[in-house]
Order: structure tokens, then sequence, then C-alpha cells
């Protein structure tokens, strides 16, 4: 392992600085360049952040002193179990994450695919020092009852100029898991109102007095099928989808929902065609069985169209494809996760463009890199028969709305989706030699044509991850034994 993490190092066509230099968002007119005669000469492309340094710098161990101490007070008020790393922003800039130590790494996790356009991006900050940002900071409307005046402008040209084709409405969320609660929320009372008999059909009052005592008919006994290794939240609804982690589940009450095998392909592809083929026919087979036999009737599936916190698990065009026409022909809605793959990772901006759907989804979430969250629909009747049914006091957040289209601009701007489709197939051809070279430590290599969402299997994968710390890559893990790339989409080859 060693050895292919020096061979690694070695790929990257910049060499590691002699001194460690502070990071800040000032100009530094040495370092642009020299990093830009250095990429010139290497990869032929410009720096989409001159400023940003070329190379990782360690200079202790991580956590190092400074960081230890951080984290024992932190601790006296807050978790950090799960700490990876003690971040300093001040000092992060573009690709790269530094901590309090001076250590300066090559972010390849980017906040668990969450940061899309790099650390302390100027455009970005512009935006959050705007004016318009400043009041919807400190007048933070309730949504539902009160929202500003130019709500329907900052959605416009933020969160739906970029929605998914033939999706032109959006209910706006907190987060991922909220995004797919009251997605399921929607799916529910859509059916319901398909068997009452339309919108105009008012509750019965046995509907009403049993609703309140979490009783049917009030409460129907309706479900939601996910599939297995599937990730969707950990809230009550969309953890009752999430078949990725005992730990996710464990103690907490779950409905009693559906679950379908999602196909576990075999790799290369190319050497497994047939038999991938069976064992995607055999997951549409057991979702449609499922769909129709189920005895808590299915309202809607929720799929993820590369399954990201279960281990990076992809399915062909052709599988999603044919869900959708299950879907269709039993009456079921299609909920498309997003959360992971959307806004570009995948060198499309939603990842289930790659599938060439004859019909759009029913719904998409979306959150992570898009900053806020919500889901996307275009069907009217996915809008509740009343007001107050899809309801809670924020209902997003505007603060998040604006720096959404600010990140947008960003995007197209640096022409950031194709970029990242390029850069992908570069990354995945140099990681395609390392496997050749060390085919016991790089296993099962997938995303190719997904951008930078790449990723393959290690024997040895936790410890992977934390070597690559002591050379300057920040990388994360998926699934049991998966390592993950979810750079930013201003990662570019000479990276």
């Amino acid at each position: 392992m060693a050895s292919l993490l020096r061979c690694t190092a070695r790929l990257r066509p910049l060499t590691r600085l002699a001194a460690a230099r502070s990071i800040t968002t000032t100009s530094r007119p040495a370092a642009s360049v020299a990093t830009a005669m250095m990429n010139d000469t290497q990869t032929g492309e410009q720096p989409f952040f001159p400023d940003e340094p070329y190379s990782p710098q360690i200079r202790t161990a991580i956590p190092g002193p400074k960081s230890k101490k951080a984290i024992e007070d932190l601790d006296r008020v807050f978790d950090t179990r799960s700490l990876n790393m003690l971040a300093n922003y001040h000092n992060s800039f573009g690709n790269y994450i530094a901590d309090l130590d001076g250590n300066v790494l090559l972010d390849v996790y980017a906040q668990i695919a969450s940061i899309p356009v790099g650390y302390s991006n100027p455009s970005l900050l512009g935006s959050a020092t705007s004016p318009e940002m400043a009041s919807a900071m400190v007048n933070r409307p309730a949504l539902g009852n009160f929202p500003q005046h130019d709500w329907a402008s900052i959605l416009e040209t933020g969160v739906l100029k970029v929605a998914p084709k033939g999706l032109n409405q959006v209910f706006t969320a907190m987060a991922g898991s909220d995004a797919n609660e009251t997605a399921y929320k929607a799916a529910f009372m859509w059916r319901r109102r398909q068997e009452r008999g339309g919108a105009d059909v008012d509750f019965t009052a046995e509907e009403i007095a049993s609703a309140m005592n979490n009783q049917s008919p009030g409460s129907p006994q309706l479900s939601i099928l996910s599939f297995r290794s599937g990730f969707h939240g950990r809230l009550f609804a969309s953890l009752s989808t999430t078949r990725s982690k005992p730990i996710h589940k464990l103690d907490i009450p779950a409905f009693d929902w559906p679950q379908a095998s999602f196909p576990m392909l075999k790799y290369p592809l190319e050497d497994h065609f047939e038999e991938n083929g069976r064992e995607e026919q055999r997951c549409l087979e057991e979702t449609e069985n499922l769909i129709k036999n189920f005895h808590n009737p299915v309202c809607a599936i929720i799929v993820e169209p590369i399954q990201s916190e279960g281990g990076d698990n992809h399915a062909s065009p052709e599988f999603f494809r044919s869900l959708r026409e299950i879907t269709k022909r039993n009456n079921v809605l299609m909920i498309v996760d997003e959360v992971q793959t959307g806004v570009g990772a995948t060198g499309k901006f939603w990842a289930h463009e790659h599938w060439n759907v004859a019909e759009p989804p029913d719904m998409v979430t979306f959150s992570k890199k898009a900053q806020t969250a919500g889901y996307y629909f275009g069907n009217p009747d996915l809008r509740p028969n009343k007001p107050y049914r899809q309801f809670n006091t924020w209902m997003g957040d505007p603060t998040k709305a604006i720096l959404f289209r600010a990140i947008i601009d960003e995007i197209e701007r640096l022409n950031l989706v194709e970029n990242t489709a390029h850069v992908g197939e570069y990354l995945y051809a140099g990681l395609e030699r390392l496997a050749q070279q060390y085919p016991k430590e790089i296993q099962n290599l997938r995303g190719k044509g997904q951008g930078t969402f790449i990723a393959w299997d290690s024997p040895r994968r936790d410890d992977f991850v934390k070597r690559a710390k002591s050379v300057g890559i920040n990388i994360g893990g998926s699934g049991e034994r998966a390592i993950r790339l979810r750079p930013m989409l201003i990662f570019q080859k000479h990276h």
C-alpha cells in the first residue's frame, strides 16, 4: 500500500513545496505565476484558482498539537467521536483544506461531497456579503406564511434555473433527509387523493378522527420502496428507507416498508456483460413483484443514481429506464435521490440525465452541493389539496437559495460540468493504469463516464484513508470497503 500511495503522489505533475506557505484569500502573485507556468507545461490548462497551493503541505501528524487541544475543548460541549479532521477554514482555499497546525491537504472528499466550487470562493464570498444576503439572514422569513417579496425571483434565477427536464416546481427544505421526507409525504397525499376521488373530495369524519390516533384510514398503511444498500437520510421516514449500515438504524422504530435488491455488478463491466444483465433483470423482477404484492401498498420508489453511502454501487441506464417503466405501468411514483450525485459531479448537472429516460422522474430530491435542499416536481397533483399539509416554520432558507444561485453562476462561468466530465476521463484513465499495476489494492474500479464520481474497493480501505492523510490527501470511504473520490467541480487535471 505504501508503494501505491507513493506512486499516486508521483502521478501529480506538481512537486511539493520545500517550505509550507500560509493560505489566505489575498493575492499571491509569485505562487500564481509558478502554478500557472507549471500547469501550462504539464496539462495545458489554466487553473481556476491560480492562488491556491500547488501541492499539499504536511508539517505535523494529523491531528497535530494545536488541533488536539482544540478537539479537547470542543469535546466538552460537542460530541467529537465522528470527527475526521478539525479544519481551519480561514486558511482553506480552492481544493485545499487546512488545519490549525499548518497542514494543508488536497481535499477530494469535500465535506462528504458537499463543496461545489472551492473553499473561500471569491464569487461566493461576494454573494455572502451582498445587501440581499444580509437582509435574508437577519430577516429570515417563515416562508409558508411570510415569504420575502422577491422569493419567486430568487427561485426562478437559481434553484429552478437548473431544474431537471420536465420538473418546473420546487418545494424547498433544509437538508437531504428533510427533502426526502417531504417528498414521501407528497407521494402519500397524491395516492390518497386518487383513492378518495380527487382534490375536491373532503376528508371523512372517520379519517379525521382516526388520524389523531395514528390509525387507519386517516393514517393509512402505505409504503415507500427503497433498495438494499441505499441511503436516504437519518430522520424517521428517510431512515426507514435507508439500508446502508446498521449503525444508522439501531434502536430507532421503523416503518414496515419494502426493500428490493439493487444490482451488484461485476467489474470490468465489459467482461461481465451477460452476467450483469441477468443480475439487473433479477432486481427489476423483484422490484415489480414487491410493488404488486407487498402487504402495505407501495406509493413510490426512491432510488439513487449511484448508491453513494452504500458503497458506490452502479447500475446501467437500461436498468433505470426499465425501473421507470415499471413505476408507470403500476401507478407508482419514482423519486430520484440526487442529494449526493446532483449538481455536476457525474459530468451532467443531474446524474439521471445519463439515463435518457423517455419520461422524467416524478420527483428529484437535492441538497449537498446545492447548499440548500428540497425536491423538484412537475405534476401539479403533487401539490397538497389544502394548505398547511406540507408545511413547517422555515420551509427552507433564502440565504442558502441565494448562495445556490451564486454557485450556479460560478458553474456556468467556468463551465464546470464539462470540466468535471473531462477531468473524470483523465482521472479514470490514470486509475486504470494504477489498477493494472496494483490489482490487489485497486479492485472493481468503477465510475467510467461518470465525471469524477469514481470509486474502487480496497482490502485495507480504512488504513488507506488514514495513510492518505499522511501524504496530504483527504479522501473518504463508503460501504464496507470502497474508497470514493468526491472532489469539487473545480478539481483539475493538475491536481
